[in-house]
């Protein structure tokens, strides 16, 4: 990356500008030239693109588009769905060109592009035969490559008439592949895998044969993170992440010190990463400072205060033409004809016009039968696959009451899906049993959507949930569902993943049915259609069993939750909703940490008859406090400019962080191996 090469060559630079400050200058300008840095004509914009205009088949899509990305801005891209956000990531991204504008970026811009669509094995991610490790070392080829020359050289050394020769090209490479970060990318590559929900000990080395289309896609996420661009542009990044990798990404886009444009439906997310909101709508983009909550604050406030202009402007166009069409051919000929020309000249310059109102789901669960008090019990259960002789995890002892709403989280692959399916007798005990409640009505909407006939239209669809829903009754239903005019004639095979999640959830709401089981129901839908469905859930009246990784739905209409261990291979009950869940993980890491520091050389000692493996989570924690150091002074050396004692100062700290960042990331590799199977 430009920006984070420029640091660590600066770093180089210290020593010898110390030493003889007359050639600051020379040394400056080589650096910049040597780099081929070329910046915009805006100092302070990465990127700026220039009335944008792009259309397919006669449709504009993006119109007169104009904008900047300032260096380390938190773009966060957001509108309904359909209005182009894809298309211009896209064209932002340099994958697709615009019809019209124009985009200027600086020479050797480095741009990372995750797209929305699932990653099928392509040879863009690797071969079937490649696994994820050497999917991550393939981002440091030119690293590794130095190496390869490195250990050249150190064979060199062992012939007497190479050595010196030897010695000299091995000094430079050394310094420069340290100072690249050379003795960290392992580390790296196994923090990037591992934050994306990659298992050090099953996933790190599995063919990509064996990984699902959801893997595959994080595996190019990590990929792309490993690469260090200059501007990362991310389309839905979330899907496929766990809680637990959701929250890594943000932190890892916090720290991050290049530039992100990211097209999300995950609000704690866009709160707390985004630092700008570009609003898109069919009128324009529209630029908000400050995350998703200051951006729904300041438009609401902007739309009143446009409405309140628009009723004041109109007002005035009533009282003039009222006053033209009374004088223009009496006496005051003259006078109307003026006001008519200055009306014209405020139509055609300063009209106000408002936005229309952008549609959204109309989402109503029906009024269900009242289920008997006792939903659900559970005896000694443990969840898994009898045939396979494979137990996932045990379940304590639960009874669900009506009117529970319960949120199921845990880690992909952890058996989430598995436990829906058991409770729905689809899938059969490991050992234990499940006991559902008197007059119930079962409703499952699956992730999967594997109810939904890629032959059947969405009409077909709806009208299958009953006889009683004839044509009329089913166009409605879509109607409010968002489905117009032929988009109801549409099968199932050319929706989109957010259409037919749609018309699963609708075929869901009209079953009537008293207890919900849920399986990602906001997976495809907007931000608007997820505030719909998260009032119709509150105000149902029944008992819900909800999976989902979006955690402002599950903290707003849990009230309680339900958490999968992997560790523990067990399933833990946290009664009181969501915060109570955090409150504990937050409670356990403290003590997890007071017991770090209270533990004495003595005590160490004793521990080497049997040995525990570190807390890797406590030294994560530390990584990232060395990793925030860094980035702080990387970001002082930019402001140094020519005080020769604070750059060498700052260069001194830099490298001590280095070396205790190197130190912590071996402690991180001890960890992970003790953690591994023997």
């Amino acid at each position: 990356m430009v920006d984070q090469t420029f640091n660590n060559n600066l770093l180089g630079f210290v020593g010898i500008i110390a030493q003889r400050p007359s050639t600051w200058k020379i040394a400056a300008r080589d650096l910049w030239e040597g780099l081929g840095y070329n910046p915009p004509r805006d100092p302070m914009s990465l990127l700026q693109a220039v009335d944008l205009s792009k259309s397919y088949g006669g449709q504009d899509v993006l119109q007169g588009l104009t904008l900047s990305v300032p260096h380390q801005a938190r773009i966060a891209l957001v509108g309904p769905n359909g209005v182009g956000k894809s298309t211009l990531l896209r064209i932002l991204a340099g994958v697709e060109s615009s019809d019209e504008g124009s985009i200027q970026r600086p020479r050797g811009l480095q741009t990372g592009y995750l797209p929305q669509a699932t990653v099928d094995r392509s040879p863009g991610i690797g071969s079937d035969e490649q696994t994820p490790w050497e999917i991550g070392l393939e981002a440091f080829r030119e690293l590794r490559s130095r190496e390869e020359k490195l250990a050249e050289l150190e064979s060199s050394m062992a012939d007497p008439q190479l050595v010196d020769q030897a010695m000299t090209r091995y000094g430079a490479l050394q310094e420069s592949f340290e100072r690249d970060g050379g003795y960290l990318y392992q580390a790296r590559i196994r923090q990037v895998l591992s934050g994306l929900g990659f298992s050090i000990k099953d996933d790190f080395h599995r063919p990509m044969s064996q990984l699902s289309g959801g893997e595959r896609t994080r595996l190019q996420f990590a990929r792309l993170l490993l690469e260090d661009s200059d501007l990362l542009v991310l389309d839905e990044p979330t899907n496929h992440l766990d809680i637990d990798a959701i929250e890594w990404l943000e932190r890892w886009l916090r720290d991050w010190p290049g530039a992100v444009i990211v097209v999300s439906h995950d609000r704690f997310l866009l709160d707390r990463v985004a630092n700008t909101v570009w609003d898109l709508t069919p009128a324009g983009l529209e630029t908000y400072r400050g995350n998703y909550s200051a951006y729904v604050q300041q438009r609401s406030e902007r739309l009143e205060n446009l409405s309140a202009r628009f009723k004041s402007q109109q007002e005035h166009i009533r009282k003039e033409r009222d006053y033209i069409q009374r004088n223009i051919a009496a006496q005051n000929t003259r006078q109307a004809q003026g006001r008519q020309k200055r009306l014209d000249r405020m139509l055609r310059d300063e009209e106000i016009k408002l936005q229309k109102k952008q549609r959204t789901a109309h989402i109503a669960f029906r009024q269900p039968s009242r289920s008997g008090d006792l939903v659900l019990r559970t005896r000694d259960l443990v969840v898994g696959f009898r045939k396979d002789d494979q137990a996932l995890f045990n379940v304590p002892d639960i009874t669900l009451r009506r009117g529970e709403c319960v949120a199921l989280i845990g880690p992909n692959g952890s058996g989430k899906t598995t436990l829906l399916k058991t409770l729905l007798e689809e899938v059969e005990p490991f050992t234990g049993e499940v006991q559902l409640g008197a007059s119930l009505q079962l409703g499952y909407f699956e992730q999967a959507q594997g109810g939904l006939q890629p032959e059947r239209t969405a009409l077909e669809e709806v009208m299958s949930v009953s006889s009683d829903i004839k044509i009329s009754k089913a166009r409605s239903l879509l109607g409010g569902f968002l489905f117009s005019g032929g988009d109801v004639k549409k099968t199932m095979a050319v929706l989109s993943g957010g259409e037919r999640g749609r018309v699963a959830l609708l075929k869901l709401i009209v079953q009537g049915a008293n207890f919900l089981l849920l399986d990602e129901p906001t997976n495809h839908l907007d931000i608007p259609s997820q505030e719909a469905l998260q009032e119709a859930i509150r105000s149902f009246p029944g008992t819900i069993l909800l999976v989902s990784h979006d955690r402002y739905l599950v903290q707003t209409l849990a009230s309680q939750v339900w958490v999968i261990s992997t560790d523990e291979r067990s399933l833990r009950v946290f009664p009181y909703g969501y915060q109570s869940y955090l409150d504990a993980r937050e409670q356990e890491r403290v003590n997890g940490s007071d017991r770090e520091q209270a533990s004495t050389p003595t005590q160490w000692k004793s521990k080497k008859r049997s040995p525990k493996p570190p807390d890797i989570a406590a030294i994560e924690t530390r990584i990232a406090a060395i990793e925030t150091d860094m980035t702080q002074v990387s970001a002082s050396l930019e402001h140094a400019g020519t005080d020769m004692k604070e750059l060498v100062k700052l260069g001194e700290k830099y490298t001590s962080l280095e070396a205790a960042l190197e130190a912590e990331m071996q402690l991180w590799e001890q960890a992970a191996r003790e953690q591994e199977p023997t």
